[in-house]
């Protein structure tokens, strides 16, 4: 096991190769001047690049078919320990990441070698397309709830990994998505997930050589953020592979109740995280779990590192009378075609339990759409108060 102490540092840098002939080669060269060790993985290629960089000093290892870049990854960091890799470096071959910063990665390596580090680029300076930036803090904002820790650039492929830490962890993903996978379940293992600044290219050539593509790898990556997310709500820890065993962890806080406090009681307050603390609140205070709505709303916020105290509070707007018979009004109208116009003390006291029925439908039908409507609701609010600062401001 490498130990931050003892540990001998030996680096690997891995090139996830699919039908990059036009950039590979320059990029090699470039990673092999500065004198690492490279592995390159052809996951399945149809065009020449492969056959391009047989005449270089460098590792191939060939996939018959295309399996995806976490395939591709996995595959390299199993050839890595194998051969007595403490670390390997990503990069990708469509020419979009300068290998003179690799060193920025080596460096905090040796500051903390059981750390994943991902490279955080640059997107004001290279000018790169909206849709990118906006997929970008999707994404972060999906890690901060999975893992209640924050990161500039969740999706960048420029990244180096403990060998340990990838063969240790499990993964179901096997494309790009399987970058999104590993920095979460790394972070439940207990490593450090660390951001570096770097630079990135975009031009017609890198863009011609990416192989993302914005739909189905962008639903890949929705379907693995749900699945994490729906695994974080689950009531029993996930298993801590690294770093001081939970029962140590637990022990340290209540022998300093001062931390515990603060760590119970700090609360993130960035515009998104307000928003789905309020959906959060909505959702489950409508929703019929009779007698347990602040139980659950007290639950999923800790779970999904939302502010508690704004999921609590707006959770209240659901309180008896008005959002009940709300609902009951919608279960009323599904079941029976028309609306209970009937609503006073009897209708919905007395005969309350006559009327559970359509108060079970109906909350779980309104539910989400009042909590989608208050996240528009509390959005509008937020960007008019931006917006009227940058006007005071300005």
């Amino acid at each position: 096991m490498l130990s931050e102490e003892n540990g001998k540092i030996k680096i690997l840098l891995v090139i996830p190769l699919f039908n990059n002939a036009g950039t590979i080669k320059e990029l090699a060269v470039e990673v092999l001047e500065q004198g690492y060790s490279v592995l390159i993985v052809n996951d399945g290629s149809t065009d020449n690049g492969p056959e391009i960089v047989k005449e270089l000093c460098l590792t191939l290892i060939n996939h018959s078919v295309n399996r995806g870049k976490g395939a591709a990854i996995k595959t390299a960091a199993e050839w890595a320990e194998e051969n007595h890799f403490t670390h390997i470096i990503t990069i990708d071959a469509d020419g979009q990441h300068l290998p003179s910063e690799i060193s920025i990665f080596t460096e905090k390596i040796k500051e903390n070698p059981l750390s994943i580090i991902v490279g955080n680029r640059d997107f004001e300076k290279a000018g790169a397309p909206e849709a990118s930036r906006v997929g970008r803090e999707n994404s972060n904002l999906w890690f901060k709830l999975a893992t209640g820790s924050s990161l500039p650039d969740t999706q960048s492929g420029f990244r180096a990994y403990p060998v340990e830490a990838i063969r240790k962890i499990k993964c179901l993903a096997e494309r790009y998505n399987y970058e999104i996978e590993i920095i979460v379940r790394g972070a439940w293992a207990g490593l450090p997930v660390v951001p570096v600044n770097i630079s990135v290219k975009y031009n017609e050539e890198t863009k011609k050589a990416s192989h993302f593509r914005p739909f189905m790898d962008s639903l890949r990556c929705s379907k693995t953020f749900a699945l994490l997310i729906l695994r974080n709500l689950l009531p029993w820890p996930n298993k801590l592979l690294f770093g001081p065993s939970r029962s140590k962890t637990i022990k340290n806080a209540f022998r300093n109740p001062r931390a515990l406090v603060k760590m119970l009681f700090t609360e993130s307050t960035s515009p998104s995280e307000i928003i789905l603390a309020c959906m959060a609140g909505i959702l489950l205070g409508t929703l019929p779990l009779i007698g347990l709505h602040l139980v659950a709303i007290a639950f999923v916020s800790t779970r999904l590192h939302l502010n508690r105290l704004i999921a609590l509070n707006i959770s209240h707007i659901c309180a008896p009378p008005f959002v009940p018979a709300l609902c009951i009004e919608v279960g009323y109208y599904l079941r029976h075609g028309e609306f209970l116009y009937d609503l006073n003390w009897q209708t919905l006291g007395r005969e309350f339990m006559n009327r559970f029925g359509d108060y079970l439908l109906g909350a779980t039908v309104f539910a989400p759409v009042f909590a989608v409507f208050t996240g528009l609701v509390i959005f509008i609010i937020l960007s008019s108060s931006k917006l009227s600062r940058k006007l005071k401001n300005g």
